[in-house]
């Protein structure tokens, strides 16, 4: 029996008081300029985009009880410090940015949090942007994310049973099409906050009443969309998971998704996660009082992103 949750938390005070801080904070037309730095960019003059991606990948180092191993040039692994002698449940992530930036550099304070918490192996990719690489490159690069994730579990010990993928904004947008693209490698469940499932302007409430000042502006999400889609199908589903049918959708696995509140996605979460209920799929939803957009990779929301730890260890922790 399929389950939808949709959860509230107590300290809503707290995390809106910061929500409000975080926001009061953010340099004044940012938005604006990011948003014609990617519109430059598909017009073919990167610069403006490429000092954008720079100022947004600032190197992390993590704790001392984490071990961190970059492979490849491709992803960064990171594993409880002194490792362990069972194989570990894996979560491969992928960063948000709207597929125009954005970088491992970008989730490494989540992805080393949730190590430290859940005591599992997180898998960070760095895919391929847009507009340099629009869909499906990113998507392909996900994809297979996962089926090297499956063939060197012996080697790394991860547990292939117990192997999941998450991402925070189009980073979540790519886990979901990625899992409804897979039919090889098993996957036990995703994990998604704040996802893009609908790469147009949905003209929902949400949309329109935090179209502008709340971490991610109606503007940019446009200039992403259409950066990433390319004049493409922006109906296709493993553009826009919304539009996947109920029988491709049954086939996914448990699903906790995590949206904000004030944020222009946050209704395109709850039809998603209604959507997904009604195809057998088991969802847990929590809407985070009074967060916006952003609180997994740029600091300013600590009790979001330490409630947002805490919910996914405890979902990717359970026998």
């Amino acid at each position: 029996m399929a389950c939808l949750h949709t959860i509230v938390p107590d300290n809503d005070s707290i995390m809106q008081s910061e929500a409000s801080a975080f926001i009061s904070s953010l340099p004044a037309g940012m938005q604006k300029r990011q948003e014609t730095a990617v519109r430059k960019a598909v017009g073919g003059d990167s610069s403006s985009l490429d000092s954008v991606r720079s100022s947004r990948n600032s190197a992390f180092n993590p704790p001392e009880d984490v071990s961190c191993i970059d492979i490849d040039g491709r992803y960064r692994l990171y594993r409880p410090a002194g490792g362990t002698a069972e194989p570990l449940p894996l979560l491969i992530y992928l960063h948000g940015g709207g597929w125009c930036f954005g970088s491992v550099n970008s989730c490494a304070a989540f992805c080393s949090e949730l190590t430290r918490e859940a005591g599992i192996a997180v898998l960070a990719a760095e895919y391929p942007l847009a507009p340099e690489y629009p869909f499906p490159h990113a998507l392909q690069f996900c994809s297979e994310a996962l089926r090297w994730a499956h063939q060197n579990a012996v080697k790394f010990g991860f547990d292939g049973k117990r192997i999941s993928m998450g991402g925070d904004s189009a980073g979540g947008n790519l886990a979901l099409c990625a899992a409804l693209g897979n039919d090889s490698y098993p996957l036990k469940s995703l994990v998604l906050f704040y996802p893009v499932v609908k790469a147009w302007n949905d003209n929902s409430v949400s949309w329109n009443r935090y179209g502008e000042g709340y971490g991610l502006d109606s503007g940019i999400m446009e200039a992403f969309n259409d950066a990433y889609i390319a004049g493409g199908d922006s109906k296709n589903p493993l553009v826009s998971p919304f539009c996947a049918v109920s029988e491709r959708l049954a086939a996914l696995p448990e699903i906790l998704m995590i949206n904000a509140d004030h944020d222009i996605l946050r209704d395109q979460g709850e039809e998603m996660s209604r959507k997904l209920s009604e195809s057998g799929v088991k969802v847990t939803r929590h809407v985070l009082p009074g967060t916006t957009h952003l609180f997994i990779t740029v600091p300013g929301q600590p009790s979001a992103f330490r409630r947002s730890v805490t919910l996914t260890s405890e979902f990717l922790t359970e026998k």
